[in-house]
Order: structure tokens, then sequence, then C-alpha cells
């Protein structure tokens, strides 16, 4: 799987889980550290914690492992690094904390039904 498939498989496994608020941006031409960063919502901390566990196994099965995470579910933020793809998984408070989404406005944001 290329990096854009492993985003967007990201994204479908959050949907399944019920994340909010998904969104998948292509920051290939504005960034030097990533190539996609996955944002999403839970509606609770637990929620935060079983959408980034999900994320794990799924991606384990095809053999693609998070080089890094960071952060906890009562944190209300946890950060996932698969190398050049960053997830973000957000409470509601800390996403319209940080609106990282706003920081990324002038990239691509993909359709994640792609």
């Amino acid at each position: 799987m290329n990096n854009k498939e492993i985003a967007l498989k990201i994204a479908t496994v959050l949907s399944a889980k019920k994340a909010r608020d998904l969104i998948v941006i292509d920051v290939i031409d504005r960034s030097s550290f990533a190539d996609y960063l996955v944002l999403a919502t839970g509606g609770s901390e637990r929620q935060v914690g079983t959408l980034a566990s999900e994320v794990m196994d799924q991606l384990a099965k095809d053999g693609v492992i998070a080089k890094n995470i960071e952060g906890r579910q009562s944190s209300g933020w946890i950060l996932m690094d698969y190398g050049d793809i960053i997830v973000n998984i957000f409470s509601e408070e800390q996403r319209s904390r940080y609106n990282i989404e706003k920081i990324w406005g002038d990239c691509c944001f993909l359709d994640i039904e792609e």
C-alpha cells in the first residue's frame, strides 16, 4: 500500500468506529515531516482510546506498525506517527483548541470516499 492508500484506510477504520469530523489532509507539498494528516474526533475519552486501538489493530494486520504513539485517551489527544502519515485523534475540546485543519487550510483535503 502507498501512503495515500494507508491514509484512506485509516479514515475508513475511523469512520467505521463512528469517529466524527474526519478529515484527511494532503500536506506533501507543504511539509517535510509527513505526506498526510488524518484528523478525527471521538465523542468521549473512552472513544478516543478505542479509535486509536482500532487503527493500530487494523493496520497491524497489513504489517503497518506505528513508529510512535503520544498521548492518552484521558488527555483528549492521541497522536499516532506512521512515518509519512500522522493520525490525530481528539476529544471535542482538544480539537477545537488546536484547530489543526485551519493551520493546513491551504492544503488539499482528500475525499474520504476515494
